[in-house]
């Protein structure tokens, strides 16, 4: 809800206008604000409207629409024209005249035509940066507030821990104070100040958790792993960023589905947290209760299930709700007060956005934030920033242009630009169709380096992605050979599978092994990728592996083999671009990795906050630790850290410490670090994680410049749920680490929490204050 001078007034005007509607409305109008009608049951196959489609389903009112630019395939013109004509049948020929709430996709861009496409989340994770996709998702705002957008179904706060999962590449890695961190900054691009576009947090809760690693399957875990390590994001993005929606997760816990789950969806997330916004359902989750889940006998027992536990807008399309729940109330199964929670819900929100005011927009000025330099600069950045360097043996990178004669550019994923995208963009979520998208390419940008600095380029593609064909290897080797350098591109294809359609084109070079519906038991590169890098590696030239991919893959055997690896995740339109740009030295790599890459898949959990046992204890075939930590990130500088400071020993549990430490650009060229800050309990009563993410800050550093970063630590970030599931600050021993990664920590300092306190549920802090000082 807006807040300023006038807040309270504001708050005021905007119930009474939706008790005068509610008051108004009969139970069918009710019902109707609660539903959801999508573009395929309203437009005709060249994209205009079906009108007696829109009278069967617009005719008593609706709550939100259905991704009508981005499910319509339409231009953003025609997508402005397409809402506004159906905003204006809402307003003009339904009783009451309630306009629609339309939603998009928009995880890494507006998932429809013409939509910039920027690197995919786990991309954005790596640049460790809140303030840069802070920008990106304003950008993302102002396309889809043209086209009449109001509700976007992004970001995913999803704490990712079981690699296996297609979906790992959506999030924001492993740690839940870097989701909560990035997650925030999503928020605020995507809202601004309150007059943006609603973002949606998702998939509450414990999505990324599901037996197997699979996309649906149950979730069984502790209550109190529950709220710290995956609640905690949606806490805070709750709390500090006002996040004005939240989507449920599919499956259920323990036992128990997100989509039917009063305690999750409204003693917590209403009672405890104060959210006052609207939890719309995942995609056919409140259907998936009866099909699914079997805990409900038919549509209408869903229905009521889903809105008696806090669901109030049922999506993609009105399935279980509408007559079912106006069935519900004449039988006296629902309360008709319980539908009226939900009403006044959607339509506050509704109010707070404008619709009730004005819906439409000029579809004119539609195209205008499409395609624009600044998007594309933007994107290019948010690609160069992304970019991991995990190995760089004997400084083989960056390579320089004046002294290559030739580079052999090899792999699936040098030269196809779908491969560049998450599963989330438009051209990746419509494999299947002729998807017309501009994008840079490595080749693409390899080839323009080439014509710059006088070096040709020898390209070979060698095998597919997950095809079992090897015929292209003694071509590809051949270029190799005839290079000063072979570039090999790797990964995983990224799509999402709604179907089996993928499982039947196992031996077809496009299937996707990375994305929703797209979960492995294997994290190796897929197909015969592995086999073609250590072809080229038995060449007499060095081999650069940059693995293309939303997949954090165990590549033991091939990061042991080559000199040199970049991680480049999936690094949308600009992807191309922004690799060139690393392997030539024109951007310095500041990535870090926000997830912990393990040797094999048979080591998970791998990631770096593991309790003391599971951390510890080794295999017999291989040790615990994983082959790249979390944090891991390379430069082609150096930087070096001084010891760390602390403000005071003693800590009081209502206190604050500040940790203090300086960082020296030893190198010869300017780059960005990231400083991490992580707290470890040395005593405490309960087995706890090694050590905790408390704070980090990304800082760029001319070569020989130094600054100080400060860390200001609420004594509350230290708090854990005691025996009696109370948040509380224990007394005692505590120490703080700061370095490079999770596991190359360069100094420590300690601190005693002088006493027990329990934390009170809305004085909680969620996030370390920094400065960052420049030194002379």
């Amino acid at each position: 809800m807006h807040t300023g001078s006038d807040g309270g007034l504001h708050a005021t005007a905007t119930e009474r206008r939706v008790d005068d509607l509610l008051e108004q409305m009969t139970l069918a109008e009710k019902a109707a604000q609660l539903g959801s009608v999508n573009a395929e049951k309203l437009l005709h196959d060249d994209g205009t409207l079906d009108e007696d489609a829109v009278d069967e389903h617009l005719s008593e009112g609706i709550g939100h629409l259905t991704r009508i630019g981005g499910e319509g395939s339409l231009p953003p013109r025609e997508a402005a024209e397409r809402t506004n004509e159906l905003q204006t049948y809402l307003r003009e020929e339904t009783r009451l005249g309630i306009p629609a709430t339309p939603h998009e996709e928009c995880l890494s861009g507006y998932m429809g035509p013409e939509g910039t496409t920027f690197p995919q989340m786990i991309g954005m994770a790596s640049t460790w940066s809140p303030d840069l996709l802070e920008s990106v998702t304003g950008t993302i705002r102002e396309q889809l507030e043209a086209i009449g957008t109001a509700h976007a179904l992004s970001p995913v706060l999803d704490v990712a821990r079981d690699l296996r999962w297609g979906r790992v590449e959506e999030t924001f890695g492993e740690d839940s104070y870097l989701v909560a961190a990035m997650a925030c900054g999503y928020v605020g691009g995507l809202q601004g100040d309150g007059d943006g576009i609603s973002a949606t947090l998702k998939h509450f809760v414990g999505h990324s958790a599901g037996e197997g690693g699979k996309n649906r399957s149950s979730v069984n875990i502790g209550r109190r792993e529950l709220r710290e390590t995956h609640m905690f994001p949606f806490e805070a993005a709750i709390r500090t960023a006002d996040a004005e929606s939240v989507m449920n997760a599919y499956h259920d816990i323990d036992g128990i589905p997100c989509a039917s789950d009063e305690w999750l969806l409204t003693d917590v997330l209403r009672g405890e947290w104060g959210f006052d916004g609207t939890v719309v359902s995942d995609y056919y989750s409140v259907e998936f209760l009866r099909s699914e889940h079997g805990v409900a006998a038919d549509e209408q027992e869903a229905g009521v299930a889903a809105v008696e536990a806090g669901i109030d807008v049922e999506l993609p399309y009105t399935d279980c709700y509408g007559e079912h729940l106006v069935d519900a109330v004449e039988a006296g199964v629902l309360s008709e007060a319980t539908l009226d929670e939900s009403v006044r819900r959607v339509l506050r929100m509704k109010a707070e956005k404008g619709l009730l005011d004005d819906s439409t927009v000029d579809p004119e000025a539609a195209a205008e934030p499409f395609g624009t330099d600044e998007a594309r600069d933007l994107t290019t950045r948010a690609a160069q920033e992304s970019m991991t360097l995990l190995k760089n043996e004997d400084d083989l990178l960056p390579l320089v242009g004046d002294d290559t004669d030739s580079v052999a550019v090899v792999g699936p994923k040098a030269d196809d630009a779908q491969e560049l995208m998450g599963d989330y963009a438009y051209p990746a979520h419509y494999p299947e169709e002729e998807v017309e998208f501009e994008a840079t390419t490595p080749l693409d940008a390899l080839t323009a380096r080439g014509d710059e600095y006088g070096f040709d380029v020898l390209h070979e593609q060698g095998c597919t992605t997950t095809g079992p064909e090897t015929d292209g290897f003694d071509a590809a080797a051949d270029a190799a050979s005839d290079a000063d350098v072979a570039l090999a591109f790797v990964g995983a294809r990224s799509a999402v599978d709604f179907s089996d359609s993928d499982k039947e084109r196992v031996n077809m070079p496009s299937v996707a092994t990375s994305g929703e519906g797209c979960d492995v038991v294997d994290l190796g590169l897929p197909g015969v990728q592995e086999e073609l890098v250590h072809r080229l590696d038995e060449t007499d030239t060095p081999v650069v592996v940059v693995v293309i991919s939303g997949k954090p893959h165990s590549i033991e055997s091939v990061a042991e083999s080559v000199p040199a690896v970049v991680q480049a995740w999936l690094p949308g339109e600009r992807g191309g671009e922004g690799v060139a740009s690393v392997l030539f030295g024109e951007h310095n790599p500041g990535g870090h990795l926000p997830v912990s890459i393990p040797r094999s898949v048979g080591q998970l959990p791998v990631h770096y906050n593991r309790k003391p046992n599971t951390a510890n204890e080794e295999y017999v075939y291989t040790e615990s630790d994983p082959l790249y930590p979390f944090g891991h990130g390379l430069s082609y500088t150096e930087f070096e850290y001084g010891d760390l400071t602390l403000s005071t020993e003693e800590l009081p549990p209502a206190g604050t410490v500040t940790a203090t430490v300086t960082v020296e650009n030893t190198g010869d060229r300017a780059g960005h670090d990231v400083v991490q800050l992580y707290a470890h309990a040395e005593n405490p009563d309960q087995a706890r994680p090694v050590q905790e993410l408390v704070g980090f800050e990304r800082v760029h550093l001319d070569a020989g410049e130094t600054t100080q970063v400060s860390f200001t630590v609420a004594a509350d970030q230290l708090a854990y749920h005691d025996r009696d599931m109370n948040l509380a600050v224990e007394e005692g021993p505590y120490e703080f680490r700061t370095g490079h990664s999770a596991a190359d920590i360069t100094s420590t300092a300690s601190v005693t929490v002088t006493e027990t306190k329990e934390v009170p549920s809305n004085g909680r802090t969620y996030f370390s204050e920094t400065d960052v000082t420049t030194l002379e």
